[in-house]
């Protein structure tokens, strides 16, 4: 099986969303919509696969506000952390109401758990929980191709921001130290802003986590 790792940066904050390619079957995920639906809609289709599902790293505006309308354009379920509900689902907390953007609602189609195994477009992803950004941001590694998707929990050389609604500077330090630093070192990591980066890396250069 081969995978493939498309990327865009989309949306009013530059969000890196990404989609997960399997030339095998033709399907894809979408990983992060970012709010701007014209955009993401382009790179669903410019990619060339069936999307299989719309996959969230964490509730904020800038990584959700279009989900629903590109779930309902494809046919298929949103899947975000079960800790996020209160997150996606608020306008004060998602932060849309603070930016005075529209405020935004969401309810995923299915609440994903703390290490729970995934397979979709055929392919099989990890997912973690990780909170610090937000209390129920999750981060999906894929073995197959030793990468990680890290939303906004881990950075190049820096962590997510921790002032916002439901952050914690030690939940996001320990997460990356306890989940995201046990994957090899090799791993990719493509994070929800910026550059990307790996696990070796990050373990030692990171300044939030030595």
């Amino acid at each position: 099986m081969e995978i493939e790792v498309l990327y865009s940066v989309m949306g009013s904050i530059g969000t890196n969303c990404y989609i997960l390619k399997n030339s095998s079957n033709g399907e894809g995920v979408l990983i992060d919509t970012a709010d701007d639906y014209d955009a993401a809609e382009r790179f669903v289709e410019k990619s060339g696969c069936k999307l299989a599902a719309v996959l969230l790293t964490h509730g904020h505006y800038d990584h959700m506000t279009v989900a629903r309308q590109i779930a309902g354009k494809f046919g298929v379920k949103i899947y975000a952390g079960e800790n996020e509900r209160d997150v996606l689902d608020n306008p004060e907390i998602n932060l849309s109401a603070a930016m005075g953007r529209k405020q935004v609602s969401l309810k995923a189609d299915y609440w994903v758990k703390d290490n729970e195994e995934l397979v979709l477009a055929g392919i099989k992803i990890k997912a973690f929980h990780t909170p610090g950004h937000t209390c129920g941001g999750m981060s999906f590694y894929v073995p197959a191709i030793d990468s990680l998707f890290s939303g906004d929990t881990l950075f190049a050389e820096s962590v997510g921001r921790t002032d916002f609604p439901t952050g914690s500077m030690s939940q996001i330090v320990n997460s990356i130290k306890t989940k995201l630093f046990a994957l090899p070192e090799k791993t990719v990591v493509y994070p929800g802003h910026g550059d990307g980066t790996s696990i070796g890396h990050e373990k030692a250069y990171n300044p939030f986590c030595q």
